[in-house]
């Protein structure tokens, strides 16, 4: 029997969700949204294309949530998306409402699945689906992480003009202004991006990397970025239902770790069949962890504005 994915949210992440997780013959998926006829229409399309590209599986759409059962995963993506001049925070307070809805349906219908969160503000819809669940730590992360490294990726190959799979970084913190890229961590053909780019290089990027995500909301004018975030939720989903164990970061609830506790932040952890395996503590300097505790108090401001 195939594994079996829900993705609640059938707009551009979620259906794009959908379809990578087909096509990638990793699962059997459910695509819910309350709008009638999208999820079910958006779903249709996709099957009709599995005899073009060969690819077994299914692909249902629905707009109960009680077709989330028997999922072993579920990514949760439905929300406000940001417009222009808007911040992730902005949205704190509606996505919140409908979070809390949804985290609820999947304590009712998919008890034993592992969450996956994908809405804004990242971290504090993470806190809440936690929250509302009472699923272990390990059963619930959002993604963040995945998309911010990949984003300083990028710009870093598209800097040195290399090839972008001889790039690894690495990025932690809050998925927001206070995120924390990590120069220091990230490396080019193995060699650390210190020793082959100036600071005011490495500065520009990482700034750039704080605001990939505004970059494209500036550029659509009516929409947001979904083609970077998608393939890095079906990463995170990859290795939990294959079992790869990857290191990859996300967004997970600290109990002491890195000096934190009881707030949900982005850092490296080992994603496996039963979640999130192992937190990854790295040796931070003094400015590192000092960056990553700002991060994490604006985090707990904004949990506090939702009740948390």
């Amino acid at each position: 029997m195939r594994p079996r994915v829900a993705v609640i949210g059938a707009g551009q992440v979620g259906a794009t969700t959908a379809q990578r997780i087909f096509e990638r013959e990793l699962a059997d998926v459910v695509l819910i949204d309350i709008v009638e006829g999208l999820p079910q229409g958006k779903a249709l399309d996709m099957m009709e294309a599995a005899p073009v590209l060969g690819r077994d599986g299914t692909i249902i759409g629905s707009n109960d949530l009680a077709d989330l059962a028997g999922a072993d995963v579920v990514v949760i993506t439905a929300g406000l998306a940001r417009k222009p001049g808007m911040s992730r925070d902005d949205l704190v307070q509606k996505n919140a409402a409908i979070v809390r809805g949804l985290a609820q349906a999947v304590r009712t219908h998919a008890a034993g699945a592992i969450e996956v969160v994908v809405t804004n503000p990242l971290d504090v819809m993470t806190a809440i689906v936690h929250a509302e669940t009472g699923f272990a730590r390990e059963r619930v992360m959002g993604m963040a992480g995945v998309l911010d490294s990949a984003r300083l990726r990028c710009f870093i190959a598209m800097e040195l003009g290399c090839s972008i799979k001889e790039v690894s970084a690495m990025v932690l913190g809050g998925h927001g202004d206070s995120m924390v890229p990590m120069p220091r961590f990230s490396t080019v053909g193995g060699i650390q991006l210190p020793e082959l780019l100036s600071q005011e290089a490495i500065e520009r990027l990482v700034q750039r990397t704080r605001d990939g995500g505004a970059e494209i909301v500036g550029l659509l004018k009516t929409g947001s970025a979904f083609y970077a975030p998608s393939a890095s939720v079906v990463a995170m989903v990859a290795s939990i239902l294959r079992d790869q164990k990857q290191i990859l970061p996300a967004c997970v609830l600290l109990d002491g770790e890195y000096g934190l506790g009881e707030v949900f932040l982005g850092v490296p952890v080992r994603l496996g069949r039963t979640g999130v395996e192992a937190i990854i503590e790295l040796d931070l300097t003094a400015d590192e962890r000092a960056a990553l505790s700002v991060s994490a108090q604006h985090v707990r401001t904004t949990m506090a504005t939702v009740g948390l």
